[in-house]
């Protein structure tokens, strides 16, 4: 039977594995996409990797789709929800320190492959919506809900609504006008002359 876009959304877990064995299959995950891409990748070759039986990893995650995302997901533990420095620059400036340049290169090069994939993937383009897109969406509006409490940006800026758009716009535009990745540096620089202005901080 096909995999319908409910089944990566919802998969049915009949076993249970530790956290550190959870993780230990994550990190396999990742490493043979970098390896091979996500169309290179199967449920066979995780299943080699971390001497594990392919039914065991569709028991537990349903499907490829799933499995990636989950592993993309854990590989983002903390919700931006969770930084609250009292100030919304002194918020994107600990939300650009929580990566260094090395794992950001590698993260950055990653999700590359995985954006072509998804033009025909429809299930995978829905398990990263779910997992990994919505929940970091999420966490920046709640991030800028407390910025416009504290009184830093004003409630009605048409901005607002487009800070998502603007960071993912600096991943992209860097490598295509520079032909460079980001780094920290540079998401410093953009927050501090790009974001924070238009939003009247």
């Amino acid at each position: 039977m096909a995999e319908t876009v409910a089944d990566v959304a919802t998969p049915v877990r009949r076993s249970r594995i530790t956290p550190e064995r959870e993780a230990e299959l994550y990190e396999a995950v990742l490493d043979l996409l970098r390896e091979v891409g996500y169309d290179g990748l199967t449920m066979d070759a995780v299943a080699t990797r971390t001497r594990s039986s392919k039914a065991t990893l569709y028991r537990q995650w349903g499907s490829k789709p799933e499995l990636v995302a989950r592993a993309l997901r854990h590989n983002k533990p903390v919700s931006l929800a969770d930084i609250d420095t009292g100030s919304l620059r002194g918020d994107f400036q600990e939300l650009v320190a929580r990566t260094d340049d090395c794992q950001m290169e590698r993260d950055n090069a990653l999700m590359r492959g995985l954006f072509h994939a998804i033009h025909d993937n429809p299930e995978l383009h829905q398990a990263l919506r779910q997992l990994l897109i919505e929940p970091e969406i999420t966490g920046l509006n709640a991030l800028l809900r407390r910025a416009v409490e504290r009184g830093e940006v004003a409630a009605d800026n048409p901005a607002l609504e487009y800070v998502s758009h603007m960071m993912l716009g600096a991943f992209v535009a860097r490598e295509l006008v520079e032909e460079r990745t980001v780094d920290q540096a540079f998401l410093g620089r953009y927050v501090d002359a790009v974001i924070l202005p238009v939003l009247g901080v």
